[in-house]
């Protein structure tokens, strides 16, 4: 009896294993449900996988220009449209060149680089470039062999200061004597909007009071204003290189009771077309506005998605078309179009 009890017994529980599917051979009834995509099937592989991207970026705080590069980025490169993004943010060019670094050994897909300094990144982009990792540019350009990266898409900051400097010439000033406000020195920002400026310098056309950094900071310029009013040398424009340090300019200016804008004493100048900037230019309180289009993230998911499917990339650089807006002319459907 003993012994059957125990026959009886291996024959159940076999049998309960087999209930069980332990074989792994049988099929499911139910039909598998399909993963999520977006309309245009952005950032799927072609295999349907998700596309792993490293983003080196400067941090929102550093201006309301950023705070909408960066929004623009992390809303295309999302999870939702198969993407998995990591990012870093520093003004800081040897901490961005870490992290990218990082990224590469993470083995990411691709990585997207808005540079705080134009120089220094070759060994990383070749050490991407050795991995099969394909690197975009965007927003800056960055002084390496085009070899490097695969497409950049990107302001042209020179333009952005050619225009600036025509219409300043445009005004007819008697004089040109120039508070100019730099931004993070190194950038391609900073290079593009100094640099016409420093040839009329050269050419002796106009005049600088003052040529200093405030690292895109809104209270450091106000201190370099507030220096220049306190020390009584005559000038008659404010250059500042992006909007929140012409911010800090125009309430140095305030606090001394010096006028500016149209039929101001000062003529006021910036750069990046934030809302509220531009609305200081309807008000006629500032003179002029450089635009400078944060928005890069769509056109580069589309190049990922060219190249996903096998394609080839039509153009190695794209020029965001950007201009300048005047006090004199700029309207309030300008400000609901091109503010940030």
């Amino acid at each position: 009896m003993k012994k059957l009890f125990c026959m009886l017994l291996t024959l159940t529980l076999v049998l309960s294993l087999a209930a069980c599917g332990g074989d792994n051979t049988g099929t499911s009834s139910a039909e598998p449900e399909p993963a999520s995509t977006n309309d245009s099937g952005a950032g799927k592989t072609t295999d349907g996988g998700v596309i792993t991207v490293g983003i080196v970026n400067n941090p929102p705080s550093e201006s309301g220009y950023r705070e909408a590069n960066v929004n623009d980025f992390e809303k295309v490169f999302s999870a939702g449209n198969g993407y998995e993004a990591k990012t870093f943010y520093s003004l800081k060019n040897d901490e961005q060149l870490n992290a990218a670094q990082q990224f590469i050994t993470d083995g990411v897909d691709y990585l997207f680089i808005s540079a705080a300094e134009t120089t220094g990144w070759d060994s990383v982009l070749k050490s991407a470039k050795e991995a099969g990792i394909k690197v975009f540019l965007f927003d800056r350009m960055i002084d390496c062999d085009e070899s490097l990266y695969e497409a950049a898409v990107v302001s042209n900051m020179e333009n952005q200061g050619k225009l600036a400097v025509e219409w300043l010439l445009a005004q007819k000033l008697d004089s040109y004597k120039i508070i100019h406000i730099q931004g993070a020195m190194g950038s391609d920002a900073q290079i593009g909007r100094t640099n016409p400026l420093n040839e009329q310098v050269t050419d002796g056309t106009m005049e600088l009071v003052v040529q200093q950094t405030a690292t895109w900071d809104e209270a450091e310029a106000k201190k370099i204003v507030d220096s220049v009013i306190n020390s009584k040398e005559a000038f008659n424009i404010i250059y500042a290189e992006n909007d929140g340090m012409a911010r800090g300019a125009v309430a140095a200016l305030d606090e001394a009771g010096i006028t500016h804008g149209i039929n101001g004493d000062v003529i006021v100048m910036g750069f990046d077309c934030n809302t509220w900037a531009l609305e200081e230019v309807l008000a006629g309180n500032w003179n002029y506005d450089g635009q400078c289009s944060p928005f890069q993230a769509a056109v580069i998911d589309g190049m990922v998605k060219t190249l996903e499917s096998g394609g080839a990339l039509s153009e190695k650089v794209v020029i965001s078309e950007e201009k300048g807006f005047d006090a004199a002319t700029i309207t309030q459907a300008d400000v609901d179009t091109y503010g940030l």
